[in-house]
């Protein structure tokens, strides 16, 4: 899955476009919830380096928060990384050059809209 295909996927399945946030990172796409306009994703074009590849080639990937619980069995695996430049607990980054799975990137895009949408109010006792 590429960064075309992976904004297909959300713009199609919620209905969000893509925010261009930073004036000086045109390559950064923010994904928001519509409910709580909370991030879900950010698609960015970074170089390999920072994710502890070789290289300074640039490498597209995408920030999803996650569940806790997942991420460390998920960074054992080809394509997933320690989140980029966000807090390495809730979030993971996933590598857009085919080496992570579509269907694994899609579930992870929909755990994370999940994860950000607006929580029920809790019931008085």
């Amino acid at each position: 899955m590429d960064r075309f295909q992976l904004d297909r996927y959300i713009t199609d399945t919620y209905g969000v476009t893509a925010e261009g946030l930073f004036e000086k990172y045109p390559g950064f796409q923010v994904y928001r919830h519509i409910n709580t306009k909370k991030w879900f994703a950010m698609i960015m074009d970074i170089p390999k380096s920072r994710l502890g590849l070789d290289g300074q080639d640039i490498i597209d990937v995408v920030n999803l928060k996650c569940d806790p619980p997942l991420i460390g069995s998920l960074r054992l695996e080809q394509g997933f990384y320690p989140a980029y430049h966000m807090n390495k607990e809730n979030w993971i980054t996933t590598a857009l050059d085919g080496s992570a799975p579509e269907d694994k990137i899609k579930m992870l895009v929909d755990m994370s809209y999940e994860l950000t949408r607006k929580k029920a109010p809790r019931k008085k006792k």
